[in-house]
């Protein structure tokens, strides 16, 4: 009974759920189970089955696909609150990319199977998972229409823009990212070299649109860079 209040409590915390009673939250913490996934670990690979969805309780997860070289695109980083996938209801079908974890973490598990059925009962959830669907999509158009209508120093600005918003919370110096990002993870997510992103760090930490304090963590002035590219 403690274990299924902890995951009512828990899963209350998660954005998808806000505003359901602990009424309709206790039918999914009765199927859910807490898992601890240590840091490096695979959570599932592509092409793996796909039979479970996953809540971030704590920790940070990347979810990224390789090209036939290895190399990686990393699609998002993941923070607590924060589900995944959000993509391959109500159908057959197998993970479209990988989830490795970056901090230990803890996650909330539901069996595919059951997070279906309580989602037909839940149409409020649906248009949450929906919305959350058609976000992700946005967010892929413009990260196409960077690589095609901007260079790569205006690709790094943009994406540093677009982590404001994704992995940022604001404060009076300007947008904090809530992870640390590696100069290799930024390039990986646009698909440049690690040297170029370092270059372009180095630019604009001269030009006072961005710095880093002594944990390690990035505060930008999203205003600063969008003018950057824009004016």
């Amino acid at each position: 009974m403690e274990q299924k209040q902890e995951f009512v409590k828990c899963l209350s915390d998660i954005p998808l759920f806000k505003g359901l009673s602990k009424e309709e939250i206790t039918p999914f913490a009765d199927v859910a189970q807490m898992r601890l996934y240590r840091s490096n670990m695979y959570i599932y690979m592509e092409e793996d089955p796909l039979d479970r969805v996953f809540f971030i309780h704590s920790g940070k997860v990347k979810i990224y696909k390789t090209d036939l070289t290895e190399k990686e695109q990393i699609i998002s980083i993941l923070v607590p609150g924060e589900m995944f996938p959000y993509t391959g209801f109500f159908r057959d079908g197998h993970y479209t990319s990988h989830a490795e974890v970056l901090e230990d973490a803890q996650l909330i598990v539901i069996p595919i199977e059951y997070f279906e059925d309580i989602l037909i009962s839940h149409p409020s959830l649906c248009v949450n998972i929906f919305r959350k669907m058609g976000e992700r999509i946005v967010d892929l158009q413009g990260r196409l229409e960077a690589q095609i209508l901007h260079n790569t120093y205006e690709q790094i600005i943009l994406l540093l823009i677009r982590l404001c918003q994704t992995n940022g919370t604001k404060t009076d110096k300007g947008y904090k990212y809530t992870s640390r990002f590696t100069n290799r993870e930024l390039a990986n997510m646009i698909g440049t070299t690690r040297e170029t992103v370092s270059r372009t760090i180095t630019q604009l930490k001269r030009k006072d649109y961005i710095f880093q304090n002594e944990e390690g963590f990035l505060y930008v002035d999203q205003e600063s860079l969008k003018q950057e590219i824009f004016c």
